[in-house]
């Protein structure tokens, strides 16, 4: 009996609330006012909610949605997303924030111009919009004038500072050691500070002093569409409502004289209910973030637009560009059908499918419909590194600076890393490469294509291998012969001192085509110009530059040595490139014709099977 009573005070507390939105328009139910869950602003004109709201529920340029963690997202132009925390239509202002704590970052697409908008402070001051440029700077650079510039701490990093300074000023002598970045444009003043939690009001339409602020709906006027017009609650409604709350009154009244125990009991069953919920929605919520999402090969079509836009072809397949519903950038691998056995599927999924790491390219989702497999990565604007450090004309005619590619080497070194030690089971990748390292708009590295990655326990030095993987040119040694040692992870390690020294070079280390025979095995020439004492032979005209390029090689030589045992780990190759070159030792010689352990780098490219 307790326990209909007190549903039945549930059901007309709820029927309660239900008739409280009276304020509703009486042009449909599409039209009332929705939220995207209980804990978010409830949204209704000027606003609509798109795919919940129609058109006409709201003025033109104020959009939110709804994202898949059910926030509410306001849309600015261009491509400018915010989440929404309060809206107060009474003094007609929004409060927003960045959800990845730097609204920063999408200043360069922000045109507040465009849209009904303008910015407001934290005290309610309003800012103009101004034109500023952004430079990256030395961090210890005593010549950088700080009375000029200003500081964004979410754009700055590990030895560089982002400052601005308003574009019509001119910073003279103060940017002889800083880089412009970009110019951004139309942009209130006030965003540019560390910021992140801020306001936008709007003037028109004017809801919030004619309606809002009288306790009254505000709607498009619906005889000529022209302005607007308030609506009242009818009186009737609160009639209902008053009658609804005095039975509503009583009853809470009975059950508390009939049983305050019972009502304890069940408002204790009640909360252990809701918190089991609420895990089970949390995991749920989280473990649907952390595992790709599996796609039929209808939708690999809807995605890719029927595969319109090719990005690029492989020995395992073709990838093209496509877009999720939800507006998200991707790159779909579409596997040949009748090419193997499906492991480098298998590899893919099962591997990328438990990595999380800023320099891991990120499995979005896959297909596995009958013969036709497809995989759905993150879309990396800038394509492969192959492409940037092999140019026409070698390191003389490079495209990235020495600065970023140390960055770059860096960031490879710190995901090789991650697979050997921060996942649950070792991942070892087998096929580090230029080509399989993709490079996101900001130039960082991320490494991708695990169709060759075995999956082994930390604990294990070696695996077991029945036939060589790899490419030839990056493969090492005791993957083509055991003489050399076991297989284990110290092969990814040479892979990558290979993929250092071809940074380096800015050609591939074995080259045919240059015009001295001594210099077409890159490694063995530089190693022997070093170990001289003479300058790398690079055409390199900043000394600091110099010293990157000389430490590059030198830890990738330490990563090429024949036997596994002399090679370093990765943690420790993340700590000498973060290191001074001036710290690091030159390594033994692999090349040494004396050793007659230790045979001259085959060149020949056959890859025959190893039987075990």
């Amino acid at each position: 009996m307790v326990i209909i009573l007190f549903h039945l005070l549930l059901v007309l507390t709820t029927s309660v609330e239900v008739v409280g939105l009276g304020q509703a328009p009486a042009d449909g139910d599409d039209c009332q006012p929705k939220s995207c869950k209980h804990d978010q602003p409830p949204v209704r004109y000027p606003f609509r909610l798109r795919g919940r709201q129609h058109d006409r529920c709201g003025a033109y340029g104020f959009d939110l949605s709804c994202n898949n963690k059910n926030q509410t997202v306001f849309h600015l132009p261009t491509s400018v997303k915010l989440m929404v925390k309060h809206i107060d239509y009474v003094k007609q202002r929004i409060q927003v924030f960045d959800e990845m704590g730097c609204v920063q970052k999408q200043l360069p697409n922000l045109t507040l111009s465009a849209s009904p908008f303008l910015f407001m402070s934290d005290y309610y001051y309003y800012s103009d919009p101004e034109n500023f440029t952004l430079f990256k700077c030395l961090v210890d650079d005593q010549f950088v004038d700080y009375n000029y510039y200003r500081s964004i701490a979410c754009l700055s990093g590990t030895g560089f500072s982002v400052q601005y300074v308003d574009s019509d000023q001119n910073p003279s002598s103060s940017l002889l050691n800083c880089s412009k970045i970009m110019d951004v444009f139309d942009v209130p003043a006030g965003l540019m500070s560390q910021i992140n939690n801020f306001y936008l009001t709007w003037s028109r339409p004017v809801c919030g002093f004619s309606c809002e602020a009288h306790g009254h709906g505000c709607r498009p006027n619906s005889t000529n569409n022209l302005g607007i017009e308030c609506y009242y609650i009818h009186r009737e409604d609160k009639g209902l409502r008053k009658r609804l709350m005095i039975s509503g009154v009583i009853i809470g009244s009975f059950l508390l004289a009939l049983s305050v125990a019972g009502l304890c009991w069940l408002h204790h069953l009640h909360r252990k209910e809701k918190a089991g919920e609420r895990r089970i929605e949390e995991f749920l919520e989280n473990y649907k973030a952390l595992k790709p999402s599996r796609y039929s090969y209808a939708d690999i079509r809807r995605i890719t637009n029927q595969f319109k836009e090719k990005l690029g072809q492989g020995g395992y397949g073709t990838v093209f560009k496509g877009i999720l519903s939800n507006d998200v950038t991707v790159a779909v691998k579409v596997l040949n059908n009748f090419k193997g056995n499906g492991e480098e599927f298998i590899n893919e999924v099962g591997s990328m499918g438990r990595i999380h790491h800023v320099n891991v390219t990120r499995l979005v989702g896959f297909c596995a419909d009958g013969y036709n497999r497809a995989l759905v990565y993150e879309y990396l604007p800038n394509e492969s590194l192959e492409k940037f450090i092999f140019a026409a004309n070698g390191a003389e005619n490079r495209f990235l600076s020495w600065d970023k590619l140390q960055d770059i080497a860096l960031g490879i070194a710190r995901g090789i890393e991650y697979l050997h030690q921060g996942c649950e089971q070792r991942i070892l990748h087998f096929d580090i490469k230029p080509h399989n390292i993709l490079l996101d708009e900001n130039f960082n590295p991320k490494i991708s294509d695990f169709g060759l990655a075995k999956l082994c326990s930390k604990e294990q030095s070696a695996v077991s291998m029945t036939a060589a993987r790899g490419t030839m040119g990056y493969i090492a040694p005791e993957v083509l012969s055991r003489n050399f040692g076991n297989v284990s992870y110290k092969s990814d390690v040479y892979s990558f001192g290979m993929l250092l020294l071809e940074m380096v070079g800015g050609r591939k280390n074995i080259d045919v085509n240059v015009g001295n025979i001594s210099q077409v095995y890159f490694p063995e020439w530089v190693y022997d110009r070093l170990d001289k004492g003479e300058e790398l032979g690079i055409k390199i005209e900043d000394e600091g530059h110099s010293k990157i390029a000389k430490k590059l090689t030198i830890v990738g030589l330490w990563c090429i040595q024949w036997y596994p045992v002399d090679r370093p780990s990765m943690k420790t190759v993340v700590q000498w490139l973060e290191e001074e070159a001036e710290n690091l030792t030159m390594p033994p010689n692999p090349f040494a014709s004396k050793d007659e352990m230790k045979p001259k780098m085959p060149i020949n490219r056959e890859l025959a099977t190893i039987s075990e």
